[in-house]
């Protein structure tokens, strides 16, 4: 198991005895602690179980949430108020400029996949070649393809159809369908950037981004398969119930196209007539969907456009990791290419050439789309930043070097107190944005200490926590219930127990890769 060792003399979080409280290491500065330890240990728990209550019991937004408990945290601890608010303030700027930039890209890139029909091609294609016994290994892949780019929820919303029409052409149950799609799609959001959940941790803790995408890649495969195809065969026994009526309205669409499960996808995107109204379960208009026949690009255009911000920041990567002190116009541009807001960038600018523009949107559908892509997303990007003032307070207090001390003497796998913190804020909140910020700011001093690829390994076991036992206080769980029209039992059985799969599996490999990565 990884442990906490010192790296390239930079100071461990020891304590030292001081009249006004305890000299604190956080990383390469010593940072003097706002007060006694009880008193930041108290403060620390307090500002966390504050957090959790506001957003649970009163329902406030998790940034007015995260603001509150931070500042709380760094009054209660010692800070005097301007320095708290000082601090706050300092960690929103710096994470924001870290990842707010890749989360607006990344919003752009995928809201024009799914616009310019570049998305229905990948699902279309993948599905019209694969025979029914190959359908849920098919889904599993479109999920993980769809959910590189995409938000779980817009995710979710462009794969339903896309589950119940596939279910009802093939005669496979919905359960072997849906299950792997889901667990491709969750997955994704959990493991791999440029999803905010993962960026986020990175910025926050300090890990190579090419290193994390690449381990979260591999790690993204046993888990894809074990919480996905292979569950899907017993979530099918457990429950078995028809595909949902989505279609009820589509005529054609829904009832008299051709049995061959091949035709599903495009089915899912193309009605008897130009444009189809597709509503779904929770019967809210703006979770209708148009389906609509562009001049979609062809799957190959839409998978280089999905894999290239991928392929360039691996790329820089491997650079990094087999000749790190190369020089030279080459390794320059890499590097240059390699840089996540480069990489996102021009994924972005690719979408916009090869997906919208050369799928037939004019310049105005362009514009409008890009433009719709940023306020969804708005919310999201206040929850980060408000993670990141929620750290830097941690830091400034000298908080973190008390938690860093107590893990290390502990004798706990480091990976593994970062699985439980960020679960057990799952579990109590039901975000695994929210999770994922707040176990990345309490992890963030101990991850001063560890090497690169442990640091890396710390992300994903804090990816994999907050995907843990999602229940009625997940937004998700009551998606996914209405779309399939499940009980509340049988959600439990299918999405929470894959969710549970994908946690689980994703902490043992994160553990199993901490006994050769050090």
């Amino acid at each position: 198991m990884p442990h906490l060792p010192d790296a390239g003399g930079i100071p461990n979080a020891s304590g030292i005895p001081h009249a006004g409280g305890t000299l604190l290491a956080a990383g390469t500065e010593t940072v003097k602690a706002a007060g006694p330890v009880p008193q930041l240990v108290v403060a620390a728990l307090s500002g966390v179980v504050v957090i959790i209550v506001l957003i649970t019991w009163l329902k406030i937004h998790p940034f007015i949430a995260l603001t509150i408990g931070a500042l709380g945290v760094g009054i209660g601890a010692g800070l005097a108020p301007e320095k708290a608010v000082t601090s706050f303030g300092d960690g929103f700027g710096a994470t924001m400029t870290s990842v707010g930039i890749l989360v607006g890209l990344g919003s752009m890139f995928g809201k024009m996949l799914v616009d310019s029909g570049a998305a229905d091609r990948v699902v279309d294609t993948l599905v019209r070649r694969s025979s029914p016994a190959a359908l849920p290994w098919t889904m599993a892949l479109i999920g993980a393809l769809i959910g590189l780019p995409m938000f779980f929820e817009v995710g979710l919303v462009l794969l339903i159809p896309i589950i119940v029409l596939v279910a009802k052409r093939s005669s496979v149950p919905i359960m072997k369908i849906a299950v792997p799609a889901l667990v491709g799609l969750s997955t994704m959001h959990a493991f791999v950037p440029p999803h905010p959940g993962p960026l986020v941790a990175i910025a926050t803790v300090g890990a190579n981004l090419g290193t994390t995408l690449a381990f979260g890649i591999v790690l993204a495969i046993p888990v894809i398969i074990l919480a996905g195809p292979v569950f899907a065969r017993f979530a099918a026994r457990w429950v078995d119930i028809p595909a949902p009526d989505l279609f009820g309205s589509r005529g054609r669409a829904a009832d008299d196209g051709p049995a061959d499960p091949a035709h599903a996808g495009r089915e899912a995107r193309r009605g008897p007539a130009t444009q189809d109204t597709a509503s779904l379960p929770n019967g809210k208009s703006d979770f209708t969907r148009v389906i609509s026949e562009p001049r979609s690009p062809s799957f190959t255009v839409a998978l280089v456009g999905i894999l290239l911000p991928v392929v360039l920041m691996l790329a820089q990567a491997i650079r990094e990791a087999t000749v790190p002190d190369a020089s030279g116009t080459w390794v320059g541009l890499l590097d240059f290419l390699g840089t996540p807001m480069i990489a996102i960038g021009i994924a972005a600018l690719y979408a916009i050439v090869f997906f919208a523009i050369g799928g037939g949107m004019d310049r105005s559908a362009v514009a409008k789309s890009l433009e719709s892509a940023l306020p969804p997303v708005a919310g999201v990007l206040l929850i980060v930043g408000a993670g990141g003032g929620f750290k830097q307070v941690l830091i400034d207090t000298g908080i973190g070097g008390v938690i860093a001390d107590a893990v290390k003497d502990s004798g706990v796998s480091v990976l593994l107190v970062a699985w439980v913190v960020s679960a057990l804020v799952r579990v109590a909140t039901g975000s695994a944005t929210v999770a994922t910020v707040t176990a990345a700011g309490i992890m963030a001093p101990i991850a001063q200490d560890l090497s690169s690829p442990v640091v890396s390994l710390l992300v994903l076991a804090i990816g994999a926590g907050s995907v843990f036992l999602s229940h009625v206080n997940d937004a998700g769980f009551w998606l996914v219930k209405g779309y399939l029209n499940t009980t509340v039992g049988q959600t439990f059985k299918t999405w929470t127990v894959l969710e549970c799969l994908i946690s689980v599996i994703g902490l043992l490999g994160v553990l199993l890769a901490g006994v050769f990565i050090r």
